[in-house]
């Protein structure tokens, strides 16, 4: 198991921040109304010199769960010990990130919701009663032993809280769902990470990497990191509208954030399968891509984009996909003529 603990009281240098994680929550862009609330408790649990309510963030990958979990830590002057879900195994891997917390010292595990059902009950008297129960000896010589834990703040992230059980949901006493970024958000985050990572770039320039990058803050840093190398490789060393504009074609992202394999699926479903309803593992095969694939990272995009519909008999390009690609809808169209509900009157 990989255990990575961070002294938060002592932030690493911002140009040491390959990241470009903000390591206070006065640094964040975006999610002003979670961040506010978060200061709230924050501010009251200092005031009573107790430890801060467990916290469970939920929402999609990429907008910024893993960073409250290292801003929180800063804020209270505590270190965070980093562990994975699917690196849990059984409850043995958990006892010694348990047994060496510091006080009030917070507890971060990344998407929870692939803990198994031994390690989350495991976790249940840990964190209501800050005491877990320790075997030692086999066989009739084992015995049970109650070790007090140091009271800690467990922060859970998770894109999935669907598959997380009632009764640990329950045990957090702050939940929070993270949301997309806004246009104006992204592009003043770019504005400052280009700052972070020393490269200019104009207002325009930032816009437009922002309204590509799907809403999501690490996309648009990864966006922002291929824009500068182009940038230095291609043109002066600096960022201009056109430059912007070159480098995200060159990396065949087009006006809408859409790369090439989303284009793809859309060519799939609309010029080969009419444009629909067609099943996911049709779309699989004929792609020749896996149906995770498609349903975890091209789908859900295409969904917030209103460019496809998931219906109980298929996969549906409405007129808006139809319209990116440049395609006029066929008149037997799943979408044209109310076909989409035939199946219902």
């Amino acid at each position: 198991m990989t255990r990575e603990t961070i002294l938060s009281n002592k932030p690493a240098p911002e140009d040491d921040d390959p990241h470009l994680r903000p390591m206070k929550m006065s640094e964040m862009i975006g999610q002003k109304e979670i961040i506010a609330r978060l200061r709230i408790a924050i501010d009251a649990a200092k005031q009573r010199d107790e430890v801060l309510g467990h916290i469970l963030f939920d929402g999609p990958p990429g907008l910024g769960k893993t960073t409250f979990a290292h801003c929180i830590p800063n804020e209270l002057g505590v270190p965070v010990d980093l562990l994975s879900g699917p690196s849990l195994k059984a409850p043995k891997d958990l006892v010694p990130s348990l047994t060496n917390l510091r006080p009030k010292q917070v507890l971060f595990i990344d998407e929870i919701h692939r803990v198994p059902k031994a390690v989350e009950e495991y976790m249940y008297t840990a964190m209501e009663d800050f005491r877990i129960d320790l075997i030692l000896g086999d066989g009739i010589n084992a015995r049970t032993h109650n070790f007090k834990l140091r009271p800690f703040t467990l922060i859970g992230a998770t894109t999935r809280a669907g598959m997380l059980t009632q009764p640990l949901r329950d045990r957090f006493q702050i939940r929070e769902h993270l949301d997309f970024y806004t246009l104006a958000q992204l592009g003043e985050l770019v504005k400052r990470n280009a700052e972070k990572l020393k490269v200019a770039i104009t207002e325009e320039a930032a816009l437009e990497v922002a309204s590509r990058s799907r809403s999501t803050p690490r996309i648009a840093n990864n966006r922002l990191r291929w824009v500068r190398d182009y940038a230095q490789s291609r043109a002066d060393g600096k960022i201009s509208l056109s430059v912007a504009q070159d480098a995200l074609k060159m990396a065949e992202i087009d006006d809408q954030g859409l790369d090439r394999l989303d284009r793809k699926y859309l060519d799939t479903l609309i010029r080969i399968c009419m444009g629909g309803p067609t099943g996911i593992e049709t779309i699989a095969a004929t792609m020749n891509a896996s149906v995770d694939t498609l349903a975890d990272e091209i789908e859900p995009f295409l969904l917030r984009s209103e460019m496809i519909l998931r219906t109980p008999r298929g996969r549906i390009a409405t007129a808006k996909a139809f319209a990116h690609l440049n395609i006029n809808p066929p008149t037997n169209s799943a979408f044209n003529n109310g076909g989409l509900f035939r199946d219902q009157e």
